[in-house]
C-alpha cells in the first residue's frame, strides 16, 4: 500500500476512533446513573415498600445501552479481555500480527454474523413496537433489541480501526 493511501487508512482509523470516544464519554455517565437508581430502587422497595417497576425497567436499559455503545470504545482502550501470556511481552510487531489477524478472523466475522442473525429478531420486534411485558413498564424494548445491530457496527468499525493500524505498524516494520 503506498504512503498516500495507508494515510487515507489512517484518517479513516482516526475518524473511527473519535466516534467511539464521542460515544464512550456520552455512555459513561450511566453507570453512575445506574447506581443511583439502584440505590433508588432499593429504598423504595424495602424502607417504604413501593415498588417502582418503571425504574427497575431503566436498569436494564441503562445497563444495556452502557454495554452495547460502550463495546466499542472498550475495544478502543484495549479494555476487553484478553490471554495475554504472551502478547503482554511481545514486541510490537507480534502485537499487530496478532490484532490483525484477530479482528479479521475473529472480531469481524463474529460482528457481521450478530448483524445477520439479529435483523430478523429486530425487525420482528419493531414490527410491533415491542413493549415491556409488564403493564406499567417501558413501552421501548424496540428500540433496546435495536442496539444489537448497533453494538455489531461499531466492533466491526473499531476492528477495521485496529486492522488498519496492525497493518500501518507491520508495514513500517518491514519498510
Amino acid at each position: 500500500m503506498n504512503s498516500a493511501a495507508m494515510q487515507k487508512a489512517l484518517h479513516f482509523a482516526n475518524f473511527i476512533d473519535a466516534l467511539n470516544r464521542r460515544i464512550g464519554a456520552s455512555t459513561a455517565w450511566l453507570a453512575t446513573l445506574l447506581v443511583v437508581v439502584q440505590f433508588i430502587v432499593v429504598l423504595l422497595r424495602y424502607v417504604f415498600g413501593i415498588g417502582a417497576l418503571m425504574l427497575q425497567e431503566s436498569r436494564t436499559y441503562m445497563f444495556s445501552i452502557l454495554f452495547m455503545l460502550g463495546a466499542g470504545y472498550t475495544l478502543l482502550q484495549d479494555g476487553h479481555v484478553r490471554v495475554d501470556i504472551f502478547y503482554r511481552t511481545a514486541k510490537p510487531s507480534t502485537k499487530a500480527v496478532v490484532d490483525l489477524l484477530g479482528s479479521l478472523f475473529f472480531l469481524i466475522p463474529v460482528c457481521v454474523l450478530i448483524l445477520i442473525i439479529s435483523r430478523p429478531y429486530v425487525a420482528a420486534s419493531w414490527a410491533v413496537l415491542e413493549g415491556s411485558k409488564e403493564t406499567s413498564g417501558i413501552p421501548g424494548i424496540f428500540l433496546l433489541k435495536s442496539l444489537i445491530p448497533l453494538f455489531a457496527i461499531l466492533l466491526i468499525l473499531q476492528g477495521a480501526a485496529n486492522a488498519i493500524r496492525a497493518f500501518a505498524t507491520l508495514t513500517r516494520s518491514q519498510g
